[in-house]
């Protein structure tokens, strides 16, 4: 009664078709990366697919704290952070027309760009 599980005929197709292009975008101005976000959400909704995000991840912030002075003065340190912004967008149905269109698009210096199929 209770065997191995098997999708039917239309569940495979479904199970199948359903393919998730996931970009995570990082950078350290968030004006640059919101500009790529936008042009990535804008190029893939024209051809058609589906789209999910720009989503914000949480902030990235490394802190380096140095002494002022070469000697002495322990006390009197200078802090420094870096922060690295990060976004999220998910592409849903994405068909050949959507990954050429994203492999030719340009984008601003100084936005990494992850892909994971």
């Amino acid at each position: 009664m209770f065997g191995p599980w098997s999708p039917d005929d239309k569940e495979e197709k479904t199970l199948s078709k359903q393919q998730k292009i996931r970009i995570r975008l990082k950078a350290y101005d968030h004006k640059a990366l919101d500009q790529s976000a936008v042009k990535i959400v804008d190029t893939a909704k024209r051809t058609g697919a589906r789209v999910s995000g720009p989503i914000p991840l949480p902030t990235e912030k490394n802190i380096y704290t140095i002494l002022r002075s070469p000697h002495v003065n322990k006390d009197s340190r200078e802090q420094f952070e870096m922060r690295t912004h990060k976004r999220l967008i998910d592409i849903l149905d994405p068909s050949n027309k959507t990954v050429d269109a994203l492999m030719r698009l340009d984008l601003p210096a100084g936005v990494d760009i992850e892909i994971k199929l």
